[in-house]
């Protein structure tokens, strides 16, 4: 039962706050008054979306605020704010922030409401079909329906995308397998090119180190019968002896060319011993033919060496996929088979259920239509359509779901037609009444039930009939009924009068609970205000039940 709502700052909304009570709680006042508005702010709490623009113009944020008191005696506390800065909206539960999805799951054991804009909805076979599915009650049925076919979907999509991409590979198998067969020529190494290049840059040094130590060593020795720097050191040294004994000032010369022989001996040891090393000309060749090779290759496939390295990663992956594709296929067609047949089998339960659940709420609808002003002899019926769940394939059984559409004879000597065709919107607001009486009687959770000017388009006897069925229901469950007839109104334990106020040059939408004389004088004025007013707003509350 929803105990307390209060609104602050929801468009015309300054600040509301409103007690409800068990049984009919009436909401009346003009069109345009601001009704619609504690409607909003009801459904914003449990997970309906709220514009931006509905923020109360110069003020930060929306908030509505609820308290509901479940079967077992608990509070459940709601509340949720939407700023204006941004758009978006914060929720708690009993004072924990929570998301929209959970408040939504609460919903249906909360409110249950009803509107011309549920009528509107009626007149769709889908909703008929969700209709039936609630008056079923088999949860289980339709949740096992729905992850089979979410697994159903999967398997699809996936196999769906390995065709796709099988195709597209397939037409161009004989250039990947050119590709590949060019790169495995080469098999080239990553930062192999690099490598190349260092190596060849050492061995061309090394080679003309090589040749500077046969000039070296020419030098020093002489080529062929030339006579080297050694020789000619040895002959300069024993003419100067011969000088230094003539002359003893060539002493200090004689000297200095002993110290410098043995440098040069020196020197042409170590020559020597580099002399013998291996040409690298051979290498630099072999260098030459396998750079020239990764050239070629990267010219052929119009590619760096990075590039070709990746290719070829992605050819094998390629080639790999298109082989192994065929044998991932035949497994996804097995367990689309075995999916198929879990979900045949329990369609094979499912469409009986259906129909069993039909044939109960067929006759519950037609008493409830009876009592609502309808022919004894209307009639509702559920006209079944198989419709296919899966898309048939070979070796996968065949998943046709039954869906109901609701055809009506509300009037003997006419033929059944779909509730779309031939409803009035009196007739449907009628129809929308026994349906929900039906399945709020069935409901476990006792949700609020939520009445938005179900009463649209009825009148005369009609709309007593519908009274009486309002204030059956009231005895049973909470209920929120917006009504602009007083005939109705005067059946409420608690009565609100909404309306709208200009203070200031700014407008406001106020509710208040109306006490004592209030209550006629607001059915007076319902009924059409002066004395006739006045008299049918007694005659009406004298009798009222509540």
């Amino acid at each position: 039962m929803l105990e307390y709502l209060r609104i602050q700052d929801l468009a015309l909304i300054e600040d509301l706050e409103l007690e409800f009570g068990p049984g009919i709680n009436v909401l009346s006042g003009e069109t345009g008054a601001g009704k619609s508005f504690i409607l909003k702010a009801l459904g914003f709490l449990t997970g309906d979306r709220l514009e931006v623009d509905l923020v109360r113009p110069g003020k930060e944020k929306a908030t509505a605020e609820a308290v509901f008191i479940l079967p077992d005696g608990a509070e459940l506390i709601l509340r949720r704010e939407l700023t204006a800065e941004n758009g978006r909206s914060r929720l708690f539960i009993n004072d924990r922030i929570s998301s929209q999805e959970g408040v939504r799951e609460l919903r249906p054991s909360l409110l249950l409401h009803t509107s011309q804009h549920g009528q509107q909805k009626l007149l769709q076979p889908a909703y008929q079909g969700k209709l039936l599915d609630d008056f079923m009650n088999r949860p289980d049925l339709l949740e096992k329906r729905d992850d089979s076919l979410k697994k159903l979907s999967v398997l699809a999509q996936r196999r769906a995308e390995l065709e796709v991409r099988w195709r597209a590979l397939e037409e161009k198998r004989d250039l990947l397998e050119y590709q590949r067969q060019e790169i495995d020529k080469v098999t080239p190494l990553p930062d192999e090119e690099n490598e190349l290049e260092a190596r060849r840059q050492e061995l061309r040094q090394a080679d003309q180190a090589d040749e500077a130590v046969l000039q070296a060593l020419a030098a020093l020795h002489g080529e062929d019968s030339g006579q080297g720097l050694m020789e000619a050191l040895g002959s300069l040294e024993r003419a100067v002896k011969q000088l230094a004994r003539a002359d003893e000032s060539f002493a200090g010369d004689l000297e200095g060319l002993a110290g410098i022989y043995p440098v040069l001996e020196d020197l042409s040891s170590r020559l020597r011993r580099g002399a013998g090393r291996k040409n690298a000309k051979f290498d630099v060749e072999a260098i030459e033919e396998r750079l020239f090779a990764i050239s070629q290759l990267k010219r052929k496939l119009r590619r760096s060496l990075p590039e070709i390295l990746a290719l070829r990663d992605e050819l094998e992956e390629n080639l790999a996929f298109l082989d192994s594709c065929a044998l991932d296929l035949k497994q996804l067609g097995r367990e689309e088979s075995s999916l198929c047949a879990e979900l045949a089998a329990l369609l094979a339960v499912l469409n009986p259920a259906r129909r069993e659940a039909a044939r109960g709420l067929k006759e519950l609808l037609e008493g409830e239509l009876r009592g609502l002003g309808f022919s004894e002899q209307v009639q509702v019926d559920f006209v079944f359509a198989a419709r296919p769940l899966h898309p048939g394939r070979p070796g996968c059984p065949i998943c046709e779901e039954e869906k109901a559409q609701i055809f009506w004879r509300p009037n003997p000597g006419q033929q059944a037609q779909p509730l779309d065709k031939i409803a009035s919107g009196g007739e449907l607001s009628r129809f929308l009444l026994a349906l929900v009486s039906i399945l709020a009687r069935r409901s476990p959770e006792a949700p609020t039930l939520i009445f938005d000017e179900v009463d649209a388009g009825v009148g005369g006897i009609t709309l007593n009939k519908l009274g009486d069925k309002l204030r059956e229901l009231g005895r049973e469950r909470q209920m929120l009924l917006i009504t602009h007839w007083p005939s109705l109104a005067a059946g409420a334990g608690r009565h609100f009068l909404v309306r709208k106020e200009v203070l200031d040059g700014d407008t406001f939408t106020r509710c208040r609970r109306l006490e004592g004389g209030e209550v006629s004088e607001e059915i007076a004025r319902m009924a059409g205000g002066g004395a006739q007013g006045r008299v049918l707003a007694k005659e009406l509350l004298a009798f009222s039940p509540s």
